[in-house]
């Protein structure tokens, strides 16, 4: 008989249909039926001997919340029959009404210890937790997990030994992710926790990758990438980690019509085995980053989300540096601009969200330092410089917009195109992860350039990791107006241009395990900051620290 081994997840809604994905103990047909009488079924796929299905629902009721079950082969499957949580539903929202988005990035998912978590309380398991006590409650209409889904240079202790069982650590990579089976093990323990799984089985979710879903620092630089393809165990870390990648998160991204036309899901579904046929996909990837687009477009009703893929399509040759290949630049220019040339003054949305996992606005010296770095890289100062400067990119994690100058001065502009004139929209807001910690930045733009439609950074993380001192002191530091003279005097020294646009901080930052959410009505928006927080004697409990209008 066949078993649910994780899910569901629910991942795409409209107002008529979802996504449920599953992956299964054995190869059957997934069901998914809900209470008002729309459903779905499929057969399931196979990669590398694991099952999974996409289940597409048809029929739903806009504005409506149906429960629903899962059925393999016919035999109910979800939820189990002790499941402690109320039943999972898909909820439909009706164009024009209040829309809230949830995000965050960062979530190192070990369990705890003895009943000890060393990182403090999981936003996420506090956000389900919240939701099960009363599920009629407000909740999240979509959730943006922004990169760092799963940690394969990190891993727990039980899936270090559970590694170990299976070859030798001390042959590269050693503690590391190897291979396709050891990436679903990371998405084993992350999702079959209880309070995560009942999460992502009643909200729905949008993902996109950051380093540590592949290894830390990935695609740093050419010279990185380099000294990576010298090695014997990279190539298949990085096939298994996009294999990986594509079934568990990006398949969900995709709404029914994209699926439908998606030649990759169709050879998938259709081979006995489609493992060859994912990694061939994976290697063209790692050959050729511009022949495959990981970034989406989403849109609720009046609400925009462009999700930006800033790992895997940078261009990273140092003549000619960029976060976004110019067919992805292109891309994104489309999805915003979309709607925004036909001359009416009823633009084709309300709210633009770039989603992106790396910020685009930084603390003022990290900026700097960032540009300083990418102009000694390439040779600004001459060979020697720039071999210090890959050095230092490397050891200090330099390459996040700002150490592409021209990527973050075109990301600016772009804003500020979109959030001009007839048609635009009430705010622009980047929302990013990354840096373990949350704030809110504003941009400024020279005299004449200023966009009508109110733009921030939106920064949130980490969901569920470390926050060591030196982060805490480092940030801080980092936002000062000390700081900010030191980051103008390196940046003299690097002979940068200066930045397209100027920015303030104003919010934070703020350090824990925390969650954003913007609720966005009509043209206004309004901003929530939350921190999981113990309770002596209790369960954690989501702490408001930060709630304000953004319009």
């Amino acid at each position: 008989m066949a078993g649910l081994r994780l899910g569901p997840l629910l991942r795409y809604t409209d107002g008529s249909c979802a996504t449920v994905w599953v992956e299964t103990s054995r190869p059957c047909t997934a069901e998914v039926r809900c209470a008002d009488g729309a459903e779905g079924t499929t057969r399931t796929f196979q990669i590398a001997g694991h099952h999974y299905a996409l289940v597409p629902v048809s029929g739903l009721t806009p504005g409506t919340a149906t429960e629903y079950e899962v059925f393999l082969d016919g035999t109910r499957a979800w939820p189990p029959p002790d499941s402690p949580f109320p039943p999972s539903v898909i909820a439909t929202s009706p164009p024009g009404e209040e829309l809230h988005v949830a995000f965050g990035s960062c979530r190192w998912a070990a369990p705890p210890a003895g009943g000890h978590d060393p990182v403090g309380p999981d936003a996420l398991d506090t956000l389900s937790a919240r939701i099960a006590a009363a599920p009629r409650g407000a909740r999240p209409d979509v959730l943006l997990l922004l990169g760092d889904q799963v940690y394969a240079d990190e891993v727990s202790d039980a899936t270090r030994r559970w590694i170990a069982d299976r070859r030798d650590l001390d042959e590269p990579p050693g503690e590391q992710v190897a291979d396709y089976e050891e990436y679903t093990r990371l998405y084993y323990e992350s999702w079959l926790d209880p309070e995560v799984r009942w999460l992502l089985s009643t909200v729905p979710s949008c993902m996109i990758f950051d380093d540590h879903d592949v290894i830390d620092d990935w695609n740093t630089s050419a010279a990185w990438l380099a000294d990576m393809r010298a090695t014997d165990w990279w190539r298949e870390r990085l096939l298994s980690g996009l294999m990986s990648y594509w079934v568990y998160q990006q398949l969900g991204n995709l709404s029914p019509d994209e699926l439908a036309a998606d030649p990759l899901y169709a050879a998938v579904r259709e081979a006995p085995d489609g493992t060859d046929v994912l990694r061939t996909f994976a290697a063209r990837a790692d050959a050729d980053p511009a022949s495959v687009r990981w970034s989406y477009r989403r849109d609720f009703g009046r609400v925009r989300l462009v999700m930006v893929d800033s790992r895997a399509a940078r261009v990273l040759r140092e003549d000619s540096r960029a976060m976004l290949d110019p067919d992805e630049a292109a891309w994104l220019r489309e999805q915003v601009m979309d709607g925004r040339d036909d001359g009416g003054r009823e633009g084709p949305y309300d709210h633009l969200l770039i989603g992106t996992s790396l910020p685009w606005l930084l603390p003022h010296l990290v900026h700097d330092v960032e540009a300083w770095n990418a102009a000694m890289c390439a040779g600004e100062r001459g060979a020697r410089w720039a071999r210090r400067g890959e050095k230092i990119r490397r050891g200090a994690d330099l390459e996040h917009w700002s150490a592409f100058p021209s990527s973050f001065d075109a990301l600016a502009d772009l804003i500020a195109e979109a959030g001009t004139g007839p048609g635009a929209p009430a705010t622009v807001s980047v929302l990013s992860g990354d840096v373990h910690h949350a704030y809110v930045a504003e941009p400024s733009w020279p005299a004449g350039r200023t966009p009508d439609a109110r733009v921030a950074q939106l920064t949130c993380s980490p969901v569920h990791n470390s926050v060591p001192l030196s982060i805490r002191l480092g940030f801080r530091f980092g936002w000062s107006a000390v700081a900010r003279a030191l980051g103008r005097r390196i940046a003299r020294h690097g002979r940068c241009a200066p930045a397209a646009v100027g920015w303030r901080k104003t919010g934070g930052p703020w350090f824990g395990n925390q969650l954003m959410t913007l609720t966005l009505r009509g043209r206004s928006a309004r901003l929530r900051l939350e921190q999981a927080r113990a309770q002596k004697g209790g369960t954690p409990v989501l702490a408001v620290v930060a709630d304000r209008e953004l319009t």
